[in-house]
């Protein structure tokens, strides 16, 4: 594992809330605005913008925690925002805080957490399920 970053670091991803990203389930659509579940994978895909830099060949990462803490809706459309910024590193994990906004508006904030791990052990542990 590469140790390319400190506490205070950020990486941002940005994102348009599309159909695909709605509140929909198999009875229907509950509102059309940006679901909690792709809100979720987007924040982790913000964190995981520093698990790609600093993961080795040999080496995966895997997620170990996701928060979220609605504030406001983003409606279909808008242009998210979300800039993760690394609140912890430990050996081989990686916590970070998030704050997702539409503009200046806060819609979300929370925490997502990763390990980096040797793609043999994760095989084994999957393996072993």
């Amino acid at each position: 594992m590469l140790n390319k970053f400190k506490v205070g670091d950020t990486k941002t991803f940005t994102h348009v809330v599309n159909e695909g990203d709605i509140a929909k389930f198999s009875s229907g659509t509950v509102h059309n605005v940006y679901a909690t579940f792709a809100l979720g994978r987007d924040a982790e895909w913000a964190s995981r913008q520093f698990v790609l830099e600093m993961k080795e060949e040999h080496e995966e990462g895997i997620g170990t925690m996701l928060t979220i803490e609605h504030q406001s809706p983003a409606m279909l459309g808008d242009k998210v925002v979300i800039e993760a910024t690394i609140q912890k590193l430990e050996r081989n994990e990686i916590i970070c805080t998030y704050t997702a906004k539409v503009n200046e508006r806060v819609i979300a904030i929370g925490t997502t957490g990763q390990k980096i791990l040797k793609k043999e052990k994760l095989k084994a542990l999957f393996a072993a399920l």
